[in-house]
């Protein structure tokens, strides 16, 4: 086993603070040495991504300097930062050192060090998100080390939502519900707008509903829609038309960790022609049956396969062209998948969209999307406004 190394600071060095609350990342770190242990992973280093706030509370900015926390399976984990960005660290009493490195400094060298005495035959899992110079630069200050992705420390972990995330995720979805029924209601103009200005209008009723950070906001009108993730452009929506609206953003919570909302919600400009609505029909009882598919213990693509066997039997099979779901959490899309292939079990605290779509090239496109959260009582979804494909007046 590794042992943590002490290196000689070349910047400054905090230990962690040892009073006040640690919120729920001292259980994290306890979570993830157990996994580390399981996997026989010796160090973590977790640097960009969302890892990283979700263990230590601290987003690194993705800048051309290195920021990394350095996790040994037997020591004191420490967070290297350059010195500029060291007054954005909220220290965490128990659960890091920081360690801040000036300009001319090397923090690769810095890393190496922590990773300690046994760095030659270490067995190490990186970020996933870390930019490739630096994995390079530490696969060269580190030759004999072994590597692999950290998501595999990680994923199965922040897959499993704790009480408190699950809270997070329902605010969130409670707010992007919100700026739906606002969408439904007509509070939203769309004819005579571009769908790049009612995206902007979306996002800023997230922000006013008490997201901080808006994630993307599609807005796809007429034969756009037939695009999953089209760009809100130029184009001018008008009578008629059936808009597609797939939005989210982050929500911070009090410990600085933030989570994320995600929903699809489609209106029609007027009465919608027989064939959408008829195939819209199809599309929420695929999405509904496959929510409540969303048992403990069913595989993950038996949900896929629930809703794909309702549209499949409507003909419209080869018009649902991506997978029912994806995780969520302190990241738009992550573990669970909801996909063929995937035959995990869903298990307590899963937390995933359920989304199936029915798209007509060049014509238009359909999605209807929740968060839905598995539990011992059933399937907890976390969006509950009108499911219906609703006609707004304009």
């Amino acid at each position: 086993m590794v042992s943590h190394g002490t290196a000689s600071d070349p910047g400054s060095a905090r230990e962690p603070a040892r009073s006040g609350a640690a919120g729920p990342f001292e259980h994290r770190m306890d979570r993830v040495r157990a996994a580390m242990v399981e996997r026989e992973v010796d160090v973590l280093l977790l640097s960009v991504g969302p890892d990283l706030p979700w263990l230590a509370g601290y987003e690194a900015m993705p800048l051309e300097r290195l920021t990394m926390l350095v996790v040994p399976v037997d020591g004191d984990p420490t967070l290297v930062v350059p010195r500029l960005e060291a007054p954005r660290v909220v220290e965490r009493p128990g659960v890091f050192g920081l360690r801040a490195f000036g300009e001319t400094d090397d923090p690769v060298r810095l890393v190496a060090e922590l990773v300690g005495s046994g760095a030659s035959t270490a067995r190490l899992a990186v970020g996933d998100r870390t930019w490739a110079r630096f994995v390079v630069d530490l696969q060269a200050e580190l030759p004999g080390a072994r590597w692999s992705r950290a998501s595999t420390v990680t994923g199965p972990l922040r897959a499993l939502k704790e009480p408190g995330e699950i809270e997070a995720l329902r605010a969130a979805g409670e707010a992007a519900d919100r700026v739906a029924a606002q969408l439904q209601c007509g509070e939203i103009g769309l004819v005579g707008r571009t769908e790049a200005e009612v995206s902007a209008d979306l996002g800023a009723r997230l922000l006013a509903e008490g997201h901080q950070r808006v994630n993307f906001a599609i807005v796809a009108s007429g034969p756009n829609a037939a695009s999953p993730h089209h760009e809100p452009g130029d184009r001018v929506i008008a009578p008629g038309d059936l808009v597609l609206c797939d939005f989210g953003g982050t929500m911070f919570t009090a410990d600085g960790v933030g989570y994320c909302s995600d929903i699809t919600r489609c209106v029609s400009v007027g009465e919608p022609p027989s064939e959408v609505a008829d195939a819209y029909a199809i599309l929420h009882e695929a999405q509904e049956a496959a929510v409540e598919a969303a048992t403990l213990g069913t595989a993950c693509e038996e949900v896929d396969a629930v809703a794909r066997r309702i549209i499949t039997a409507a003909g419209f099979g080869d018009r649902f062209i991506h997978r029912t779901g994806h995780g969520i959490g302190v990241e738009e899309h992550e573990d669970p998948y909801i996909v063929v292939g995937n035959a995990a079990p869903l298990e307590a605290g899963n937390a995933f969209s359920v989304e199936p779509g029915i798209y007509t090239e060049r014509r238009w496109g359909l999605r209807l999307e929740d968060i839905v959260v598995a539990t011992p009582d059933g399937p907890d979804p976390l969006n509950t406004v009108d499911h219906a494909l609703v006609v707004v007046d304009g």
